[in-house]
């Protein structure tokens, strides 16, 4: 077991790595920004170290700065959390170059799964269903309107690299094809500096299933139910569930399988999330994330399995802890993330938190990094925390979040936690009645309106 690690982040997910950490008894090391000096995980941390000013490609982007820090306080491993460094194949090569742990996946799958291109002629390869697509980039007009007939329209153009639906165009017709082919491509060359797309047949009305996975590179691996994440905006998740209300058992265990057998296959390591569209019946491959998911907190409510924990464990070498038939789902969980914004208009409001009360009770957990006199800074995603409940039914848990939601306080910023107030008393929410377009087309027809 490694005696000492670097947490390569910050805010709610560097606290929660913090957390599993100690509970191994591993010491910790802190990195931050300048901006970031009075963060929870600083201060709570065995050592810290300050990264540079409070740009993120002068700290937390910070190669150098980072290998600095790892020889400064002799960490042996590094844990990059979710975003920054987390799905940076070279960062992972770097430090096995210099004898350091990276608590991940290897470089090799990082790279193939951060390719949606490759990623997708690998789970072909690895009998994970897909979406009907384009084999490989589409390089011209002429190509596009090929295979979008192939396929039938509508098609989606997406972006090769990177995510957060940038580089993510529809086209409805065979007309609309070279405007959505071109704009997607000038989104995906400025956002991540490579303009290759892919066509994807458009699903009408799907939900967004992902499925949990964890192997341990030594030939085992095995899947931890499903999260539905299909209330998005501008295709960022805002509201995850488990298990989910679309699919059954049977389906549950037959894509969980699928999904495991192909990480054995692949003698994946870490833990890792296959994310589909679901429509009919029928799941459809869109990605692989290589990291730990922002609503991992949902899998270990149902489950009691600390996925961090085992994170740690697989990349200093130990074996899986527990075979598929451990994991038994039990009860209901749901995640809604809190974010420094407008609750409507989702314009973003840092700032100083004046008062903060989290809820409490049975069944309630709230992941967050914040408290009363932190200043949110204007630097980095705007999430402020997670507020996740368990409960033994869907109905119960529903119940319990409506009361959580109440008890939720938060001043001196504007919070998306009214969003969520209204959300949940919806009956459409309530019946589990949603897919990935609805909470856009309710705020459109002005469901938000009243919201304060």
């Amino acid at each position: 077991m490694f005696e000492k690690i670097l947490i390569a982040n910050r805010g709610e997910i560097a606290l929660r790595i913090l957390r599993a950490a100690k509970e191994l008894g591993i010491a910790t090391v802190a990195v931050h920004s300048t901006a970031d000096a009075d963060a929870m995980h600083v201060k709570l941390a065995d050592e810290s170290v300050c990264l540079g000013p409070p740009a993120a490609r002068d700290s937390y982007l910070n190669i150098p700065a980072l290998l600095a820090a790892c020889e400064i306080t002799g960490a042996e491993a590094v844990h990059p959390g979710y975003g920054f460094l987390s799905e940076n194949a070279r960062f992972a090569e770097i430090l096995e170059d210099h004898g350091i742990g990276f608590i991940g996946p290897k470089p090799e799958h990082i790279r193939i799964m951060g390719d949606k291109i490759e990623a997708k002629k690998t789970a072909i390869r690895l009998g994970i269903p897909c979406v009907p697509g384009s084999a490989g980039a589409i390089t011209d007009d002429v190509e596009g309107l090929r295979v979008g007939a192939e396929i039938g329209y509508p098609v989606l153009v997406k972006a090769a690299s990177g995510g957060g639906g940038r580089g993510m165009k529809v086209a409805l017709t065979a007309e609309d094809l070279p405007d959505a082919l071109a704009m997607a491509r000038s989104e995906a060359k400025a956002a991540f500096g490579d303009d290759s797309v892919y066509l994807e047949k458009y699903l009408q009305k799907p939900r967004h299933i992902e499925i949990q996975i964890l192997g341990d590179g030594q030939g085992r691996a095995i899947h931890l139910g499903e999260r539905d994440c299909s209330l998005q905006r501008r295709h960022q998740k805002v509201w995850e569930e488990s298990p989910s209300p679309a699919i059954n058992e049977e389906q549950r265990a037959r894509i969980g399988e699928i999904c495991a057998k192909a990480m054995r296959d692949l003698n994946y390591s870490g833990a890792g999330t296959v994310e589909f569209l679901y429509e009919n019946g029928e799941f459809y491959f869109i990605e692989m994330n290589t990291r730990i998911q922002v609503e991992h907190p949902v899998t270990e409510m149902i489950t009691g399995f600390d996925l961090v924990n085992e994170q740690i464990k697989i990349a200093a070498g130990s074996p899986l802890s527990i075979k598929q038939e451990d994991i038994v789902l039990r009860g209901h969980a749901i995640e809604c993330r809190i974010n420094a914004e407008h609750p409507t208009t989702f314009r973003p409001s840092p700032g100083k938190i004046t008062y903060y009360h989290p809820p409490g009770g049975l069944g309630v957990r709230v992941d967050s990094a914040v408290y009363a006199g932190y200043t949110i800074p204007p630097n980095y995603d705007s999430l402020v925390g997670k507020l996740i409940v368990h409960g033994r039914t869907r109905t119960e848990t529903l119940m319990r979040l409506r009361r959580a939601l109440d008890e939720l306080i938060i001043d001196g910023i504007e919070t998306t936690t009214p969003l969520y107030r209204t959300l949940v008393r919806n009956p459409d929410i309530q019946n589990g009645d949603y897919d990935i377009h609805w909470l856009e087309q309710f705020l459109a027809a002005g469901g938000g309106d009243g919201i304060v």
